[in-house]
């Protein structure tokens, strides 16, 4: 007899009422008397469980009285169609497998857990119902960033991992190396010719750079790929590993850049809310009591278009007594992104930032204090995604690199793009998780990745 999964049992109830069925998974609840008992089953394949129904009349009928919460089994059994009870049907058991007996001091017995404790078992809390959900949207949402870009003639390009440019020029990045750190401790020289690249190298902090490259060559590209930071930063937003989705586009303009911007997110939105109504309706009641209404409204929403000249002017005028000051030619904290989006009742694109704040690559307005960049800022989440036109004047970005005090040399190949038919192109990256921590509710970046790393923390 074929196994059937449970996400067929729910989606083809019909077709299997009466029908004797098997099916294999994990034990999530369990209950009995003297002479039947339940088994709530799960086996990963859906969000929901299945009620098994066992009696007495099975040979090990006593066995399955002691079955305790992880306990994997395999199930043969007649289902019946339940309407008049809170489950849609029952599998009534014929035969019972003990695949393993899960041992009484499993951590996580049927009883709340803090996210905390979780945490010092990461490797079990995909079981649990926040984060089977959490991980289930986390891949459809994955999958719905490939659809968006593919469906659009995008080129997915994987860009290095281990790279000797820091794209961001903030320098924080972890260092890869092959030395005998030990001896360079004794000795207290590091001599670069002799590692493994024969340079200084380290972990990409951005695919942007190389992206470019293809960018001039497929027209439109993008990447969607693990990046590190070495930045010590211990908030509920930040990782020292985390996924970007970094596409750049040849012949667009920062306008053109923001309609593509809104229309991957609402496309990402509309696909979650269709694909997984199911783990939505969990986190809309259990994690954010307005989740889901959040989410509709964005997709009826117009994103506001500002500067952030203008940004600092409402902030300014606003009779609010700021933590921060809001300052012109300064960055916005997270309290002024909370009250622009609140201000404006939805999501908002703030554009043409000072230069001196932003990266080197970023195209220079003519004004000579701005460039051409945005930040999405979408309510309940502050900066959901950034990005700008790229400096396309090979003479103008050389001269902004030595201005900062940058190695031109060592970006030779990304300065020559501007050379070699060079024209308006843009881009803007998004950090997947924070993308989770908007679509789930959930509050912490440890919380919608698999394991995280953190300053501090590197386990599993």
């Amino acid at each position: 007899m074929a196994r059937i999964t449970v996400k067929d049992l729910y989606k083809k109830t019909s077709e299997y009422d009466g029908q004797d069925i098997q099916i294999a998974g994990w034990v999530r609840t369990c209950r009995d008397s003297k002479t039947f008992g339940f088994i709530e089953l799960n086996d990963g394949s859906f969000f929901k469980n299945v009620q098994i129904v066992y009696d007495n009349t099975l040979s090990n009928f006593e066995e399955l009285t002691k079955l305790s919460v992880s306990s994997s089994l395999r199930v043969t059994g007649t289902l019946v169609v339940t309407p008049e009870a809170k489950q849609p049907f029952e599998i009534k058991a014929k035969e019972v497998i003990i695949e393993c007996l899960s041992p009484n001091d499993y951590p996580l017995q049927k009883k709340g857990h803090t996210v905390e404790f979780l945490r010092e078992h990461a490797y079990l809390r995909p079981r649990t119902n926040l984060f089977n959900a959490v991980f289930r949207v986390r891949n459809a949402a994955a999958m719905a960033i490939h659809n968006y870009f593919q469906s659009k003639g995008y080129v997915y390009v994987h860009t290095p991992l281990i790279t000797a440019n820091d794209g961001e020029g903030a320098g924080e990045m972890f260092q890869v190396t092959t030395l005998d750190l030990n001896k360079i401790a004794e000795t207290g020289k590091v001599d670069y010719s002799k590692d493994f690249f024969g340079k200084r190298v380290g972990l990409t902090v951005t695919g942007q750079l190389e992206g470019e490259t293809f960018a001039m060559a497929y027209g439109k590209i993008y990447t969607f790929g693990p990046s590190f930071r070495a930045e010590n930063s211990n908030t509920k937003t930040h990782a020292s590993e985390f996924w970007m989705i970094e596409p750049e586009i040849a012949f667009c303009d920062l306008d053109e850049l923001m309609d593509i911007e809104e229309d991957m997110l609402k496309y990402i939105v509309k696909d979650i809310l269709e694909k997984c109504p199911e783990e939505m309706e969990f986190l809309n009641k259990f994690v954010s009591p307005t989740l889901i209404e959040k989410l509709e409204k964005l997709l009826n929403s117009n994103f506001t278009r500002i500067s952030h000249e203008e940004v600092i002017t409402i902030l300014k005028n606003a009779d609010v007594k700021w933590e921060f000051e809001p300052e012109y030619g300064g960055d916005i904290a997270k309290e002024h992104e909370k009250y622009i989006t609140e201000h404006f009742n939805g999501p908002v694109f703030i554009t043409n930032w000072p230069k001196d704040i932003k990266a080197f690559y970023m195209k220079q307005n003519p004004d000579g204090k701005t460039v051409a960049a945005v930040d999405l800022e979408v309510p309940g989440a502050g900066e959901l995604m950034g990005g700008s036109q790229r400096e396309e004047n090979y003479d103008k970005l050389l001269t902004r690199m030595n201005e900062l005090g940058m190695h031109p040399q060592e970006l030779d190949w990304y300065l020559n793009l501007r050379k070699y038919g060079s024209c308006v192109h843009s881009g803007f990256g998004m950090g997947f998780e924070r993308l989770l921590i908007y679509l789930t509710g959930v509050e912490n970046i440890r919380d919608v990745i698999p394991y995280y790393r953190t300053p501090g923390n590197c386990d599993f």
